[in-house]
């Protein structure tokens, strides 16, 4: 069971729990700016440090850990970062304990739950944004040869998920949006997800209530506690999709994020809006077990929570949000062509989260308005 502490003064008792003799520590490059950095530091242990890895992790940057603390005999993981330090992190953990080492990560195997004692490395996660939830969940992102791969298994769940809001300071603004926005898409898309049970929408309400409540106090005015509530919902809305998976805003935002270069809670955004507008229309194409009423009450359920009175209205609250800050949609070069590969990128399995069915026709008509 995971254990969520408020606080950068844990760590010390954390470490202290677990027992820890020699902490490999998986950062990126904003560690040494971070207003953190010296209580980590304090921890009285020995440290190994781990940053060699790209913004979007490639395996030979996850083997490279491997390597590095296989030989240094470390006995637990902090992971201080965004979603990147702590998805490398988690595919170091999985490739030590897996009995099949790296190739856990790899096809085949890497669709496979490869069977693997968590606890045997005690994993800590420290979140220096508020956006993937990342450390509540048991999902981890890479590449391989080129291609995204998401490692999925129980035992890299961290076992503590150590928040500390301060960190958001001095966030530069723009990714401050772009994580937040995706924190308030896992809320919405986890919650209408045909895999959400009542635990996952509990999390959910809990993030949308929260981001719409403090959203402008934290991008607007850097407020210390609104920024305490963000870093909160999307440790929430990490705890949502844990259980339900994110849904169609998600599957379609990666290639917008590798054609046009937007950040992925960017990306998600400008496309869930134009989803959410779709299925609101389109109540008789439901694929939820549960039914359409059943989807239509959960769509009305988000709406109350934003504060709207119906979902239409809900939708054009969230494009309000997108252009009060100035959030704007991806730009086409080459239309035709980039809406045909932008239609035909979209992974078929990762649409069946979503209550609504989007064939390929549909998906090519929402990228004619999502792309400008």
């Amino acid at each position: 069971m995971q254990q969520i502490l408020n606080g950068i003064d844990k760590l010390q008792e954390i470490l202290k729990a677990v027992n820890c003799r020699k902490l490999f520590m998986v950062t990126d490059s904003s560690y040494p700016f971070l207003n953190i950095k010296g209580e980590i530091e304090q921890a009285d242990v020995k440290k190994v440090c781990f940053s060699d890895f790209s913004p979007n992790p490639l395996f030979e940057d996850v083997c490279k850990g491997i390597d590095l603390f296989t030989c240094q005999e470390c006995d637990a993981i902090l992971a201080v970062g965004g979603g990147s330090s702590i998805d490398v992190a988690k595919c170091i953990k999985l490739a030590v304990l897996a009995t099949q080492g790296r190739d856990a990560l790899i096809p085949p195997l890497v669709s496979e739950q490869v069977a693997i004692q968590g606890g045997r490395i005690p994993f800590i996660a420290i979140p220096t944004t508020a956006g993937t939830g990342s450390e509540s969940t048991h999902n981890a992102v890479m590449y391989y040869q080129g291609s995204k791969q998401t490692v999925t298994n129980d035992g890299v769940l961290p076992d503590y998920a150590l928040l500390e809001p301060k960190v958001l300071a001095t966030l530069p603004l723009y990714q401050k949006k772009c994580t937040m926005l995706d924190a308030l898409c896992q809320g919405i898309e986890s919650w209408w997800s045909v895999n959400s049970t009542d635990e996952s929408k509990d999390y959910s309400k809990t993030a949308v209530q929260l981001i719409t409540r403090y959203w402008r106090s934290y991008i607007f005015d850097n407020d210390a506690h609104a920024a305490a509530q963000i870093m909160n919902a999307a440790n929430y809305a990490g705890r949502a999709i844990n259980i339900s998976a994110t849904t169609a805003a998600h599957a379609m935002s990666y290639k917008i994020t590798s054609l046009y270069r937007l950040p992925h809670g960017h990306a998600v955004a400008v496309c869930l809006p134009e989803i959410w507008d779709y299925m609101i229309s389109h109540p008789e194409k439901c694929i939820d077990p549960r039914g359409k009423e059943y989807m239509q009450n959960i769509f009305s359920l988000i709406s109350e929570s934003m504060g709207a009175s119906d979902p239409l209205q809900a939708v054009s609250l969230f494009r309000n949000i997108m252009k009060e800050m100035e959030m704007k949609n991806p730009v086409a070069v080459n239309r035709d062509p980039e809406l045909t590969q932008l239609a035909g990128s979209v992974n078929p399995v990762r649409l069946r989260n979503n209550p609504v069915l989007l064939d390929s026709e549909t998906l090519l008509n929402l990228y004619e308005l999502i792309v400008i």
